[in-house]
């Protein structure tokens, strides 16, 4: 990806939603604003104060303000697990690891209903896929094609080419034809275009790095899909370069180190319980154990994609406060609740 510096857009507009509002109100021209945000106007020829007063707006500092060498962004999904273990990277190939029921189509088809609705346009390169969950998937996006050279075609005709999302499955990986459309991307100076890569037949799990190099890595879990706690992702093992590179503001990076921690000891706890008992099991361990478990059922989610089968209205959470409630179950601030009360719940 291109080496800059840009104003993480992200960050300032979740916190401050009045973005013009609050500008104008500290003197900054909101159109200065907008197009720094945009990234019309390039960081290095704003002016400091306008930085600074960008910062203070955001109640952040300006190393939290400014994203420095990789240019990586995130695009919020709206999705607890997926947000805050293996945040979405605009530009980057996001890729699935599921073996097949596991749930990862319907997590694909939520993610084209939920990206389609913030204005990108979802283009599917169609292997003639069989698999009803995949046709679904289809259906819903604006574009199908059935290979590279068409999907070029349409990104040529796009004025905001860095708005569009491809998926495909892992067969255009395997046949060399996924890094040809990037080559080829590259040599007519397109940006990088976001890419979701997906392995209906489950091969993926049994394949060290199927897809080559990846953005975001979003790994299923079979436990997690025996006990229907979905999505099903395993938030211990998911990642992102978002998260490796620190390109998420400390608060965030700070908060999934701990629930991963905390899941990881859970997930140990559970099988001391079943191996010897909960009576052996010390009381703090217990404590721990219990927290795990209210977070491992707050990280599922009601989808837009299956309302119709679980009777559950679709909810879309901001990452601030998946954050928010995530810290809370670490912190002991939901230890009245039970597991059960935060099952498929939106916001905490």
């Amino acid at each position: 990806m291109n080496t800059n510096i840009k104003l993480n857009a992200a960050l300032l507009r979740r916190r401050v939603p009045n973005l013009t509002s609050a500008a104008k109100a500290v003197g900054l021209r909101p159109a200065t604003v907008s197009n720094l945000c945009t990234g019309k106007i390039p960081v290095g020829r704003a002016e400091v104060k306008t930085i600074v007063a960008l910062a203070s707006l955001a109640n952040c500092t300006i190393d939290e303000l400014l994203i420095r060498g990789s240019g990586l962004e995130m695009i919020e999904s709206g999705i607890k697990v997926v947000d805050i273990f293996c945040p979405i990277v605009k530009g980057g190939k996001i890729g699935f690891i599921a073996r097949a029921q596991m749930g990862q189509l319907v997590l694909l088809n939520e993610l084209i209903i939920r990206l389609k609705d913030k204005g990108f346009q979802m283009i599917f390169v169609d292997e003639n896929s069989t698999v009803p969950d995949v046709a679904e998937a289809r259906a819903a996006c604006d574009h199908v094609f059935q290979n590279t050279e068409e999907v070029f075609d349409l990104l040529k005709k796009f004025e905001n080419k860095e708005d569009a999302i491809i998926i495909a499955d892992r067969a255009i990986v395997k046949s060399g034809e996924l890094f040809a459309m990037m080559e080829r991307f590259e040599q007519a100076g397109f940006p990088d275009i976001t890419t979701f890569l997906y392995d209906p037949s489950g091969e993926v799990v049994d394949v060290e790095d199927p897809y080559g190099p990846l953005d975001s890595l979003i790994p299923f879990d079979m436990d997690l899909s025996v006990r229907q706690m979905y999505p099903a992702v395993q938030p211990v093992k998911a990642t992102s370069t978002l998260l490796e590179d620190a390109l998420v503001d400390n608060n965030h990076l700070s908060i999934q180190r701990r629930a991963r921690k905390l899941l990881r000891r859970y997930r140990e706890i559970r099988i001391l319980i079943n191996n010897i008992g909960e009576e052996r099991i010390p009381q703090s361990e217990m404590a721990l154990f219990h927290r795990g478990q209210r977070l491992e059922a707050f990280l599922t989610q009601p989808f837009y994609a299956a309302e119709a089968f679980t009777n559950l209205k679709g909810e879309y959470v901001p990452v601030e406060v998946s954050l928010a409630g995530v810290q809370k179950i670490i912190d002991g601030g939901a230890d009245s609740m039970s597991a059960e009360q935060l099952k498929y719940i939106g916001k905490l």
